[in-house]
């Protein structure tokens, strides 16, 4: 069982370092869960903690089991709440009455205890969502927690702990500070690369642009999205361009006729990481 349970997380690993475009339902509005896959988003995260009230996480369970026993039930992320919190054993118990949801994304993950306790519990793939100081301070352990696939992070969660101002050139070096340790850590551990955060403001469309090209010219793999249009300018943006791609197909082309280990394409000087790099650019592209 140990072994099958591994070989399902390695292949979500692979699985999620594809999806680029994570998109949120809050639990209180099952009913637009068919819109949230319409809009094209690679996964699409049922909240169960910050979008839904107290009084209302029972009900709203209600309604994801609902959802899940319907014909038009396809396979959902979950978030739920902190592994501290009072409701952390009936979201657990949920996902075990749920063995086909694709993860588990648990928010304010501090400990890898936590982590491995969702997985040995529900058999479940684990995305460590990153929002608390002592979370972060965390973060190499976790990594090596069995079940986890991958980080995220809340950033405004984490900047009211650490007490950064918002939208200031200091909370962008704490953001790119925070990206960077993710990023070594996941790779350290052969994880998934990090899903970056939600961009709030769902209205503006060049800002959410510089942030997919921010984050994936870092490495990261995806991005958190709370509004279905955020996901085709998430996709877009992804997309490499034709003088991109036009280069890359002469590097391969050149590398495969010659199979020389430094040539030149285009006045540039070409060598083994360059020819990677145009080998993985024609496979995301493909």
């Amino acid at each position: 069982m140990k072994s099958a349970i591994n070989a399902k997380v390695s292949a979500t690993i692979i699985k999620v370092a594809n999806t680029k475009s994570w998109l949120f339902v809050p639990a209180t509005r099952i009913d637009r869960v068919a819109k949230a896959f319409a809009s094209g988003a690679d996964a699409v995260i049922i909240d169960l903690e910050d979008a839904v009230a107290l009084v209302d996480k029972a009900q709203a369970r209600l309604a994801i089991e609902d959802y899940y026993n319907s014909a038009a039930y396809q396979p959902l992320w979950l978030r739920i709440n902190q592994a501290t919190s009072s409701e952390f054993a009936n979201d657990v118990a949920l996902c075990q009455r749920l063995p086909n949801l694709a993860g588990i994304i648990l928010a304010k993950a501090e400990q890898a205890a936590d982590i491995e306790h969702l997985h040995q519990h529900t058999g479940l793939a684990v995305v460590a969502l990153i929002e608390t100081a002592v979370g972060l301070y965390q973060v190499d352990a976790m990594a090596k927690a069995l079940g986890l696939v991958a980080f995220s992070y809340g950033f405004l969660d984490l900047c009211n702990d650490l007490r950064v101002q918002v939208g200031t050139a200091a909370a962008d070096i704490v953001a790119n500070q925070l990206r960077y340790q993710l990023l070594v850590s996941s790779r350290a551990n052969q994880l998934s690369a990090p899903i970056d955060s939600i961009y709030a403001d769902f209205k503006d469309e060049a800002g959410l642009k510089d942030r997919v090209t921010l984050w994936s010219q870092m490495g990261m793999s995806g991005m958190l999205c709370i509004h279905p249009k955020q996901v085709a300018i998430v996709q877009q943006a992804l997309q490499p361009t034709e003088q991109q791609l036009d280069f890359a197909k002469k590097v391969i082309a050149e590398f495969e006729r010659s199979g020389q280990a430094v040539f030149k394409i285009d006045g540039n000087m070409v060598d083994a990481p360059v020819v990677q790099r145009c080998r993985q650019l024609l496979q995301s592209a493909d």
